[in-house]
């Protein structure tokens, strides 16, 4: 059985090293989990992972045995935004910040097969935040991406030079941030981590 990767059929899971390109990004599902405060110290994000991955390789055993279809679950991926943006570009207040944990799903995966999922791992030792698992659909569409290599931290540089060329290009940023963690963290040491940037936009 061949095992699909979806970072590597998915042509938008990648993206350049010091440009900015413009892409059309298909419609996909995703299990999705919302929360709020710094990532590095929030007891919500830690429970989102920790609710996320259960659910998602449930979800893949069960594609693997019932439809005969098998899978990598992909990388986590992140929607990220402040009620103030500059909380998040330039002061980099974490505190304030909102987001949505995300991990995509292959198109042949159905909420019938989701909701299984969530019932056996709920039957097991019960993640803290598994009522809050939910699809979300995303429709980004039209966006400009990049790929940063190096430190969360040092994001900020790289985003005012996309929201820069944003506006160049006769762009106007809608949507939220995203970013696409294509390094394990926990294995990967902070400056060599690859994490795609990308903002949805439309016409000015």
């Amino acid at each position: 059985m061949d095992k699909v990767d979806l970072k590597r059929t998915i042509a938008t899971y990648r993206a350049p090293r010091g440009r900015f390109e413009v892409v059309d990004v298909a419609t996909a599902t995703y299990l999705a989990v919302d929360g709020h405060g710094d990532p590095n110290t929030s007891a919500d994000f830690t429970g989102a992972v920790a609710a996320l991955y259960p659910v998602a390789y449930r979800t893949k055993f069960a594609s693997k045995r019932d439809l005969g279809r098998d899978y990598v679950v992909p990388p986590l991926e992140g929607l990220w935004w402040a009620d103030d943006m500059a909380s998040f570009t330039s002061r980099r207040d974490k505190a304030r910040w909102h987001w949505t944990l995300l991990l995509v799903l292959p198109d042949w995966i159905d909420e019938a097969l989701v909701d299984a999922a969530l019932q056996q791992v709920g039957a097991g030792d019960r993640p803290e935040r598994l009522d809050d698992v939910r699809l979300e659909t995303l429709s980004e569409g039209r966006c400009v991406q990049t790929l940063h290599v190096g430190p969360f931290d040092e994001e900020a540089e790289v985003l005012e030079r996309m929201h820069a060329d944003i506006a160049e290009r006769g762009l106007r940023m809608t949507g939220r941030h995203h970013e696409i963690y294509l390094s394990d963290r926990r294995r990967t040491a902070p400056e060599r981590q690859r994490t795609i940037l990308r903002q949805p936009v439309r016409p000015a």
